[in-house]
């Protein structure tokens, strides 16, 4: 990245090998799990018991040479992968049951018992999975959601508590978390500028505009209306062509993204360019909203034209401001600048 002068000012308006799966031992959290209704019941029918899933049996059986104790949640865990397991749930001749996806990986040999495994389903541990209703893995983070079993991981997928990603582009960032959390991230680690403000006035110089890099990019973060912005401003190649590119993101969920509006503008020898859109949700990558080009894109001559002076060197400034609209009582939307 060959950046000579930056500067950017706020204006003040699973893997275990399978040999040790017979000597790994489960260690559970106890996670409550509500068995449904039985589907044959009408308003007569029976409603089952809620089962800990930390464990209901006796403890002393396996001490004793009995069967070991056990729970309904240790029962539908893969002993490979120790991910829950969703039908086809496969057995060996034994009884001893793994996932689908780890079969292939133990090539069709049972992993606590090494008897060949065949094709058997075990269709009771199926059907008890249909009767359990489970919590959403992000209860922790604060969903109060419970979902049948198999519905579940879809949950998971789009569950508004689920941790974001860290939105700092131009490297493998693999931390995740919440809002505050990635802040400090992005403060304390990436030293990533912190302005406070809804408008912004952001320059970006380079002494040698010919020599546009992918990822040459820069990440500013702005504090307003109690929420956190993320502006990208980055040089990149499109196609063939060399390209500036400025957009905005919200550190936050779409729905609540939809609620701002934002504006860029960049110009010079009397002439402007002007963007105006929402801000992406930081749960779409930075390179998804740049490939989709959702943002002010300003091709290399426009952008020497902007910087004036003999063409040489890249001036280029960019501003902009964030506003919430504002619902009138006659129905009709006004802009609501942050003071």
């Amino acid at each position: 990245m060959d950046i000579d002068s930056v500067e950017c000012l706020s204006l003040p308006d699973a893997s275990m090998d399978v040999d040790d799966v017979d000597s790994h031992h489960h260690h559970h959290h106890t996670i409550p799990l509500h068995l449904a209704p039985s589907a044959g019941g009408g308003g007569g029918g029976r409603s089952f018991p809620k089962v800990n899933a930390g464990g209901v049996g006796p403890t002393a059986g396996a001490a004793a040479g009995g069967p070991p104790a056990t729970s309904v949640h240790e029962l539908l865990e893969c002993p490979v992968c120790t991910n829950s397991m969703f039908p086809p749930i496969h057995q060996c001749q034994n009884g001893h049951t793994l996932c689908s996806t780890c079969k292939a990986r133990v090539h069709n040999r049972c992993p606590t018992c090494r008897q060949e495994l065949g094709d058997i389903r075990c269709l009771a541990l199926e059907k008890v999975a249909e009767s359990l209703e489970l919590p959403c893995k992000y209860c922790s983070l604060g969903c109060p959601e419970i979902f049948p079993y198999y519905s579940k991981i879809k949950h998971e997928g789009q569950c508004s508590f689920r941790p974001y990603n860290c939105p700092y582009a131009g490297s493998e960032c693999a931390v995740g978390g919440d809002i505050p959390f990635l802040v400090a991230h992005l403060r304390d680690d990436h030293k990533v500028d912190m302005h406070s403000g809804c408008t912004f006035n952001h320059r970006y110089v380079k002494s040698n505009p010919r020599e546009v890099e992918n990822a040459t990019w820069m990440l500013t973060v702005f504090h307003c209306f109690g929420q956190y912005f993320c502006l990208h401003f980055e040089a990149f190649q499109l196609g063939m062509a060399p390209v500036y590119m400025a957009f905005l993101r919200f550190m936050g969920d779409e729905n609540e993204a939809r609620n701002y509006t934002y504006s860029l503008e960049v110009g010079g020898n009397g002439r402007k360019m002007v963007w105006e859109g929402t801000p992406r949700s930081i749960r779409d990558s930075h390179r998804k909203v740049r490939d989709s080009h959702d943002g002010l894109i300003i091709q290399r001559n426009m952008a020497l034209f902007f910087s004036g002076g003999d063409r040489k060197e890249l001036k280029l400034r960019v501003t902009g401001r964030i506003w919430k609209e504002q619902p009138n009582p006659d129905g009709t939307c006004i802009p609501n600048l942050c003071s």
